[in-house]
């Protein structure tokens, strides 16, 4: 019946944050409405939810889309969309939307505590993603001793602020500036 019925789980995480209808409201849909089959919101659960799920790859989409516990969890009585919509989905992405989507992140872990905190103490750690495969972008690293991305991971405490893919052939530190602000 479903490949896996932890896309249940997620909506009820997903409706306690509401990552996903902010997502929704904060970029802009420039489709016609009225010729979509798909909602953008459905798009994003879906696109999302997969990934979480441990689907990375957007052709899993094509039999995923058939999963009845999914199309359950994004609210769908029928087929979910195909690799190729979601992939216009994700090509409409740009710097602006990044920008976005990091300011909804930072917003709701904000959010998350009873009262804001007066100061956050921000952990950068690069670490090793190794490739195993030609992917572009994929560099040897001497320290690891493989082919590897170097992403950037931004921690406070124990919550994952940002994570950000890099190329390995970089200083660890690159893009670790931070700005102060107003105290």
């Amino acid at each position: 019946m479903t490949s896996d019925a932890g896309s249940l789980l997620l909506r009820q995480v997903d409706r306690k944050l509401g990552l996903t209808r902010d997502l929704d409201k904060v970029l802009r849909d420039p489709r016609h409405r009225g010729r979509c089959e798909h909602s953008q919101l459905s798009m994003y659960r879906q696109r999302i939810y997969g990934l979480v799920l441990g689907y990375e790859d957007l052709n899993d989409h094509d039999s995923l889309r058939d999963d009845p516990a999914l199309q359950t969890a994004i609210e769908r009585d029928k087929a979910l969309a195909r690799s190729p919509t979601l992939c216009r989905l994700e090509n409409r992405a740009d710097r602006e939307s990044a920008r976005q989507i990091s300011l909804l992140i930072v917003e709701t872990f904000i959010s998350s505590f009873a009262t804001p905190p007066k100061r956050l103490v921000l952990d950068f750690d690069a670490t090793d993603n190794p490739v195993h495969g030609r992917q572009e972008g994929r560099f040897f690293h001497g320290d690891y001793d493989h082919y590897c991305f170097l992403p950037l991971y931004v921690f406070c405490g124990s919550q994952l602020l940002a994570a950000y893919l890099r190329p390995s052939n970089i200083d660890g530190a690159r893009h670790a500036c931070a700005r102060s602000g107003p105290a």
